[in-house]
């Protein structure tokens, strides 16, 4: 059975990946998760896994030093969230990638790809992050050197048996009962266990209003607002029929419209 480990700062990353690669990688058996470069490079001299996931940008040693370090004793597939500069360096280079938030169908390839490198080295080391793989590498690093948003970018929330991973601009609102906070987008329906006191300090205040204590909304989801025949102001949702009440305390985000 094939081992690997997952090295990513984001916890919610970590999962996701954890999830996608037992959907489509089901023997693959994932023996340890690290925070950042230097954890990973313990796991390895600790598990000695097939394969290292790597997030190339992690706080302190980065997914490209802890490569370095690994060499030879595992293969290297590095991770990462930007697509338009990764493929370029990775396709020419002696590693794999996976892109993030990972969907199914491209991990698949990839996996896929995996298991020849795998069948291919049965027996030896993991193959050398050589020198022009570190030069793109590096450059990749340089374009993404930014500082990462102070803001949710992605909510991990349940379908059934099954979590998604939710761009929180495709979230129209958030509603929050006794247990949980129900996720809406246009497509579907899903629960989180975190208040909307809570998400309020995380998502972007320009992008979701909090129009009542249990109530966020986005803005671009916003097609007006009515009044009800008890005088409650409304608000209506595109494509929904359903109306999001707005307690008076919030009011004046709508007198500034």
């Amino acid at each position: 059975m094939p081992t690997a480990i997952i090295a990513d700062d984001e916890r919610l990353m970590r999962d996701q990946l954890r999830m996608r690669l037992e959907q489509v990688w089901p023997e693959l058996e994932i023996v340890g998760e690290a925070r950042n470069g230097e954890e990973a490079v313990e796991l390895v001299g600790l598990h000695q896994p097939d394969l290292t996931f790597l997030d190339i940008r992690m706080p302190g040693k980065s997914g490209m030093e802890a490569a370095r370090e690994i060499g030879e004793r595992s293969q290297i597939v590095f991770v990462t969230a930007y697509d338009q500069y990764a493929v370029e360096a990775f396709e020419r280079g002696a590693v794999d990638y996976v892109l993030k938030p990972s969907e199914p169908e491209r991990l698949k390839v990839t996996v896929e790809r995996l298991k020849e490198r795998l069948r291919a080295h049965q027996g030896k080391p993991g193959a050398v992050v050589n020198d022009s793989v570190t030069a793109m590498l590096s450059q990749l690093a340089e374009k993404i050197a930014a500082p990462k948003p102070k803001h949710l970018q992605w909510i991990q929330a349940s379908i059934g048996q099954d979590l998604r991973m939710i761009p929180v601009e495709d979230i129209l609102f958030f509603r929050s009962d006794e247990k949980y906070t129900c996720v809406q987008t246009e497509k579907f329906e899903a629960l989180i266990r975190k208040p909307v006191r809570d998400l309020a300090d995380e998502l972007d205040p320009a992008l979701f209003w909090q129009i009542h204590r249990a109530t966020l909304v986005n803005v671009n989801a916003i097609e007006g607002v009515t009044r009800d025949i008890r005088g409650r102001h409304l608000v209506l949702v595109k494509g929904r029929s359903e109306k999001l009440e707005v307690s008076r305390s919030f009011l004046h985000l709508f007198k500034q419209m």
